[in-house]
């Protein structure tokens, strides 16, 4: 009893302010879990192969899109030092920097994508599929640029531990988003009957209105007025671009491969069919319930950890990081007890059960047999995004790119071609191979959070 009293008041404090910062995150990301979930929910019981289709193009840009998620997160181990020592007006210096960063990969990274758009006929996916991928492809190129520039003011606002001003926009977005949907889609009122077209066109608009919220935020709000006269100077634009780079690009690049295998996944299941690709889709949103709750309490962990790191304080650190774990490590078994109860009410939430009833009810029997790894990797998913994160707030990210390249394309690919392909497991082959990837994750990330010095 000693030893528990013990363990409680060691790590109370850290608990109470984890959960303070990462529960206005947390609503941010079940907000974005909401998006996700009436995304395939609309566009699922508006036909199964506008569903696959979805799964598809949403996974070629899960690549670049969380890139740039990474490439932004720089920003917030550099903003929570500065704050912590009172440097405000160098935290506007560095976020400035960071929007112009942002901006030039983002452009890149929209090239880049339009590329691929010629080439969606060469990536072996169902002929039928084709008419629609292209459509809902095309739109989402208009989704990066201001993807990425919320997303510098957003880890800017975490930094300084705002964290529920990015909350509101997110939900109020996230709101439009969805009727958006509901409008275009099926076509109601005035609008056109457009289907997975429309559900495209209603993100774009989303993304853009997020962005407008939060810049009239940064320019409007007396909490921001420190930084913002920061934000305004000119000088030393390079020195801090080169600060905000050499940050970020371990991040963006970490992120690319972590999801990277997940595209590679979706690519490989759809040589099985628009059955097993569906599926696929159904459960990876209904993965974004855990996911997103660890990440929550993750990026509280990098938060708090920035500020120690700006006082060199290794030993707050540490508690940061094994608090962090700890939390997880419940929300974890909480993801899994649902996906084990709730698995079925959950998958058949996703399908149309009137015309396509065949092919619907296939849906869901493939996509049960993904729960049991699903479940299995909930503990390795959470474990590593807490230490990961834990790495991203001192500063040090270079470690990160080697967590990933080794876990994630080094080891994950292979197994995935392995266990998909050669074992012949289809999508319940591709999800036991992200077990492995995220298990060496997990390892790695805890050994070298353990061994950084600050």
């Amino acid at each position: 009893m000693n030893h528990m009293r013990e363990f409680w008041e060691k790590y109370r404090g850290e608990y109470s302010k984890l959960l303070s910062l990462g529960s206005p995150i947390l609503v941010t990301q079940l907000s974005v879990i909401v998006l996700a979930f009436s995304d395939t929910l609309m566009v699922g019981h508006y036909s199964v192969d506008s569903l696959a289709a979805s799964a598809f193009v949403n996974s070629l840009y899960l690549i670049p899109n969380v890139m740039l998620m990474g490439l932004a997160g720089g920003v917030t181990p550099i903003v929570g030092s500065l704050f912590s020592q009172g440097k405000s007006g160098e935290a506007g210096g560095i976020t400035r920097a960071a929007v112009r960063v942002n901006l030039a990969v983002a452009l890149l990274f929209t090239a880049i994508m339009g590329g691929v758009w010629f080439l969606l006929g060469h990536f072996g996916q169902p002929e039928a599929l084709l008419p629609d991928i292209c459509r809902y492809f095309l739109v989402l190129l208009l989704v990066p640029v201001p993807m990425a520039l919320y997303n510098v003011f957003m880890q800017m606002s975490n930094g300084m531990e705002f964290t529920s001003l990015p909350m509101w926009i997110t939900v109020g977005c996230i709101g439009l988003n969805v009727l958006g949907n509901w409008l275009l889609i099926y076509g109601i009122w005035i609008f056109p009957k457009l289907g997975l077209l429309g559900a495209g066109i209603a993100t774009v608009f989303a993304r853009l209105m997020a962005l407008l919220a939060i810049w009239v935020c940064f320019r409007r709000m007396r909490r921001y007025r420190p930084y913002k006269e920061g934000y305004s100077r000119r000088e030393g634009p390079a020195e801090a671009k080169a600060v905000v780079w050499r940050t970020s690009w371990p991040l963006m690049v970490q992120s690319g491969c972590e999801c990277g295998l997940w595209t590679v996944g979706a690519v490989v299941v759809g040589w099985f069919g628009a059955v097993q690709l569906a599926a696929y889709q159904v459960v990876n949103t209904i993965s974004q319930l855990g996911f997103m709750v660890y990440i929550s309490f993750a990026a509280a962990v990098a938060i708090r950890v920035a500020y120690y790191a700006g006082q060199n304080n290794e030993a707050g650190a540490g508690a940061v990081a094994r608090a962090g774990a700890h939390i997880n490590i419940i929300l974890a078994s909480v993801a899994s007890l649902i996906f084990i109860v709730g698995g079925e009410p959950l998958v058949t939430l996703f399908v149309d059960t009137g015309e396509e009833a065949v092919k619907g009810t296939a849906v869901v029997t493939s996509a049960l047999a993904l729960i049991f790894p699903l479940v299995v990797y909930q503990y390795f998913d959470a474990l590593q995004l807490t230490f990961c994160n834990a790495i991203r707030g001192t500063g040090q990210s270079k470690p990160l790119f080697w967590i990933s390249l080794v876990s994630y394309i080094i080891v994950g690919i292979p197994f995935l071609m392995w266990f998909a392909v050669g074992e012949d497991g289809g999508n319940v082959g591709a999800y036991w191979s992200f077990n492995v990837a995220l298990f060496c994750a997990c390892v790695m990330s805890m050994v070298i959070f353990k061994k950084i010095k600050l």
